[in-house]
């Protein structure tokens, strides 16, 4: 059965019905991939960023020479390569909203704390003062 409310409990079952936990280590490990997989988000949204304010500056000689070329009318490779990022962040994100949707409260805390964690080492420090959030993406 699942839970609509949350719970607190080492059995849980997380997007697959063959992903259960049913001993403290199972349960610590996938707490673990949880955490790993929030930061490694927080990571791919920082490359998807970046690549996306390539494609939107001009870049000028040396910075970015692959990503400049035109490749088809209009569309760069860093218009494709920042839209490519984007869906993959998108599914990064819908999954974890899947995740959390397992209403299990130490999913719930252990991806919280990925995204805070991975925001810190990964996006933090690239913030400018003036921050645009283009992310339709509830989960971030």
């Amino acid at each position: 059965m699942m839970h609509m409310t949350f719970y607190w409990s080492r059995y849980v079952t997380l997007l697959f019905d063959s992903w259960k936990t049913d001993s403290w280590a199972s349960y610590a490990l996938t707490l673990l991939a949880c955490f790993l997989f929030s930061a490694f988000y927080q990571y791919m949204e920082d490359k998807r960023i970046r690549v996306s304010r390539l494609s939107s500056s001009k870049p000028t000689g040396m910075e970015a020479p692959l990503l400049e070329r035109k490749v088809v009318g209009k569309i760069s490779a860093a218009r494709i390569a920042g839209t490519v990022l984007f869906g993959i962040n998108s599914a990064l994100g819908y999954l974890l909203m899947l995740g959390i949707m397992s209403f299990n409260g130490g999913v719930f805390l252990a991806v919280v704390l990925g995204l805070m964690i991975g925001y810190l080492v990964f996006r933090s420090a690239n913030e400018e003062v003036a921050v645009v959030v283009d992310n339709p993406c509830a989960c971030a």
